[in-house]
């Protein structure tokens, strides 16, 4: 008898094991951009927030869960908030595609094309990175795009409750030659726009494409009268921008895995930059246990950074301190703030995500 309910046992392991190691393709699969989804909001299992210092609680809601709203996008990328919508706004970089969401009607394509609307004659090799990247609103509610593909920032011509790929070049060049594809964008208080200008949307070569003009990677700024001032070309990587509330500092990420660093930089009553220097340098986290690099980022009401880098979203305080990290579990390329600044959306590889923050 004993020999018998040993071999039960053993018999209900091995079932048990079976029944366990079955694949979730449900979840572990990268959906194609044709078979995206779309789902009520759902608490994931997500490594969730990760504390390095007791002010974080100060910061954000530290017991909160993250939610999937969406996925099986290709590179989710700069989410931003419509209010009077009450909807959200986020690119699909190599699809060329921005997407909105909301609560009441869930996801729904928004823009397409939304980067590039030429023809193709350069080759799809050339094109695996075309469409609109980070987002911005003007103070009167129009849409403001860096087009990769285009490789210009762009206003779209539309309402934005009747979206179409109708596009009003802002500035597409700098010194007579284009640019190289304009990645995040930002507005001064005085309406002056910041954007960068990496190479990914060069995917023919990057630094090495034959399409390329310029010999730098620059962070700029467009003035009220369409000028284009260079301020700094000395970032390999220049991506994520963002102000300081007080707009006295800015703050750019450099998306380089061997130099992975936000940079800060005083700014006078001009918007002029000086005093550059390193905010935080996260090139030791970069590797396999820390998926991402420094990418997009967003700065709330009492100056603390939101930076997406190597771990999901870091949190900083405005000196520079490490608070903790919302661990997403992917290579997170950008988030944004709801109206209050209670609610962060997230955009993390192929999928689209928030957290109740507040």
């Amino acid at each position: 008898m004993k020999k018998y309910f040993i071999l039960i046992i053993i018999f209900s392991f091995i079932i048990k094991g079976c029944m366990d190691a079955k694949p979730n393709r449900e979840k572990q699969e990268i959906k194609s951009n044709s078979a995206m989804k779309n789902y009520e909001p759902e608490l994931s299992n997500l490594p969730g927030i990760q504390i390095l210092h007791d002010s974080l609680k100060n910061v954000i809601n530290v017991d909160a869960q993250i939610e999937m709203l969406a996925e099986g996008f290709m590179w989710s990328e700069g989410p931003i908030w419509v209010e009077e919508y009450q909807m959200l706004l986020f690119s699909d970089v190599p699809a060329n595609i921005v997407y909105k969401w909301s609560e009441k009607e869930g996801l729904k394509e928004y823009l397409n094309p939304s980067g590039y609307t030429g023809d193709g004659k350069v080759g799809e090799e050339a094109l695996k990175e075309k469409g609109a990247n980070g987002l911005l609103l003007t103070m009167d509610g129009k849409l403001i795009l860096p087009q990769h593909g285009d490789r210009r920032v762009a206003m779209m011509d539309a309402p934005l409750d009747a979206p179409e790929s109708k596009f009003i070049t802002i500035a597409d060049h700098y010194m007579g030659k284009k640019f190289n594809s304009p990645n995040d964008i930002v507005y001064h208080k005085n309406g002056d726009l910041y954007f960068t200008d990496p190479p990914y949307g060069l995917t023919d070569g990057f630094d090495d494409s034959p399409r390329k003009e310029l010999d730098f990677n620059g962070v700029y700024k467009i003035d009220k009268n369409g000028i284009v001032t260079l301020l700094d070309k000395e970032l390999t990587r220049p991506n994520g921008i963002a102000f300081s509330p007080d707009f006295k500092k800015l703050y750019v990420a450099n998306s380089d895995p061997k130099k992975a660093i936000w940079m800060v930089y005083d700014v006078d009553e001009n918007g002029e930059l000086s005093n550059g220097s390193v905010f935080f340098d996260a090139t030791f986290m970069v590797g396999e246990k820390h998926k991402g690099l420094p990418d997009g980022l967003k700065v709330d009401d009492h100056g603390n950074l939101f930076a997406t880098g190597p771990g999901g979203i870091l949190i900083f305080s405005a000196d520079g301190h490490h608070l903790g990290t919302i661990n997403t579990g992917k290579a997170t390329a950008n988030c944004g703030f709801n109206n209050d600044k209670t609610v962060l959306y997230i955009t993390a590889h192929d999928q689209l995500m928030r957290l109740k923050i507040k």
